[in-house]
């Protein structure tokens, strides 16, 4: 007499007092490295799923919502993009995603976890799908803020892709005042800046409207956007930073011929003139809790999440 199906679970909390489950179909790998703790799973729902410190940053099955919605939008907001960066990407997702524009000849990825992208190139074809091995890549495994100090190379587009601050150390730095001063002065007259900021779920909105707060002091433009990842069982936030460009600017139309001039439209699977609409047109609760939020994240008084 066979029962319901037994399953090994994966559960993540979201916050203190929420979380959600997914059911394992096998463990692939699991590292602790020199800065965090990685696992790769194969879950029933999602397929292959990269978790870093307890959190999942991507799955197989809808990892192109993501790093679609974390891209695009500054590659298609920019004239003609030749030259980009990514902070962290271990993946390689994000760098694929970048190198869609033909117009693209140098994306360089900094992530300072070697042992996390090493793994990512071995278990997860699906997610970067080459793009390591793309002639317009460079990855360098160093500290992104100390590359930035010391480098005078400027970029079009810089992405960045890192996981929000959950205890003391280097990684609360890269989410302040100085740090994203660094990012705008290494980017073009026309460069713009594109990053994951947090949950945007109701009673959840403290990171993300301080971040946003925080790139107002910096940059002259900030356009928050956000997006569902069903696989984070949350929506998601997102920030587009420039120098000048607007993309709340831009019509659908606009987004669906730069799209269609500049690649085959069917190779994107979320982001088109729609998307682009319903993403940067933010329900009242989260533009009201935008506007209250006055928390600047400095060096000397940064942001943990908890």
């Amino acid at each position: 007499m066979s029962g319901p199906p037994q399953y090994k679970w994966f559960f993540e909390s979201t916050t203190p007092v929420e979380g959600h489950m997914h059911a394992i179909a096998r463990t692939i790998a699991t590292r602790q490295t020199k800065f965090q703790f990685m696992e790769i799973f194969e879950t029933h729902s999602y397929g292959k799923v990269l978790v870093l410190d307890g959190r999942i940053q991507s799955s197989q099955h809808d990892e192109f919502i993501y790093h679609e919605i974390l891209v695009q939008p500054g590659l298609l907001a920019h004239p003609k993009p030749v030259r980009a960066m990514v902070i962290g990407g271990g993946e390689g997702a994000t760098v694929r995603e970048i190198l869609r524009h033909p117009s693209i000849s140098d994306c360089l990825m900094v992530d300072i976890d070697g042992e996390v992208v090493e793994e990512c190139k071995k278990h997860l074809p699906e997610m970067h799908q080459g793009a390591f091995e793309d002639s317009r890549t460079r990855v360098l495994h160093e500290d992104a803020r100390a590359y930035l100090e010391k480098t005078k190379e400027r970029f079009d587009l810089i992405v960045v892709d890192l996981p929000e601050p959950l205890g003391e150390g280097p990684a609360c730095l890269l989410f302040t005042t100085e740090f994203y001063t660094l990012i705008r002065d290494r980017l073009t007259d026309n460069g713009i800046m594109t990053m994951q900021a947090g949950m945007t779920k109701i009673n959840e909105l403290f990171f993300y409207g301080a971040v946003n707060r925080t790139l107002r002091e910096v940059f002259q433009v900030v356009a928050p956007y956000q997006g569902f990842i069903s696989c984070f069982g949350t929506p998601w936030g997102f920030i587009l930073a420039s120098k000048g460009t607007d993309p709340r600017k831009q019509t659908a139309r606009e987004i669906d011929g730069l799209i269609s001039s500049r690649m085959n439209p069917d190779t994107l699977g979320y982001w088109n003139g729609a998307a682009h609409l319903h993403s940067f047109n933010l329900p009242k609760f989260l533009t009201n809790a935008l506007a209250k939020n006055d928390r600047v994240i400095t060096d000397k008084n940064p942001l943990i999440v908890s």
